[in-house]
């Protein structure tokens, strides 16, 4: 390498993303984290991705099931993906969920969006694990996004299509 990895943190800082909470059921009880890396892999059939570091706790748990919950956060959650970015407690403690239809893991009231999906692939990613998630349904609200750019959070600086009607 030609470059040190201080250097390739800061590059990818550069890349605004927007924030999730990976969220699960273990035991019924919801499990969730936070989490950056996230994407949608096909359209058809429909898959997504996330890829939460081999040190998370909540992941592990969350695997179990074979399910997950994507919640995307709005702009107006950021406390929330704090709470959720901590390791150990219960980040669910006061937070408004109802399960998914299919898998039942948690959607959390407010996000923008959320995916819920089975576990279909599971590969080594270095110092993270790259999840496959096939699609079993989703939902959308309105609202901006929660994004996350040089190591802060980020708003957008103009009004998205639903806010101009």
């Amino acid at each position: 390498m030609t470059f040190d990895l201080s250097q390739f943190k800061d590059a990818m800082s550069r890349f605004a993303t927007g924030v999730t909470i990976v969220a699960g059921m273990e035991d019924g009880h919801p499990v969730g984290f936070t989490c950056q890396s996230f994407v949608s892999l096909s359209i058809d059939p429909p898959f997504v991705a996330v890829a939460p570091a081999r040190t998370s706790t909540s992941w592990p748990r969350i695997a179990q099931a074979g399910s997950f919950c994507v919640n995307v956060l709005g702009d107006h959650q950021e406390d929330l993906c704090q709470g959720f970015a901590i390791s150990g407690g219960n980040k669910f403690e006061g937070v408004a969920w109802h399960p998914a239809p299919v898998s039942g893991a948690p959607v959390i009231e407010g996000s923008l969006c959320w995916v819920d999906c089975e576990v279909d692939l599971v590969h080594d990613a270095g110092d993270h694990e790259l999840i496959m998630g096939r699609v079993l349904d989703l939902g959308t609200a309105d609202g901006t996004p929660l994004l996350f750019f040089r190591r802060q959070f980020a708003t957008l600086a103009q009004p998205t299509p639903d806010e101009e009607d």
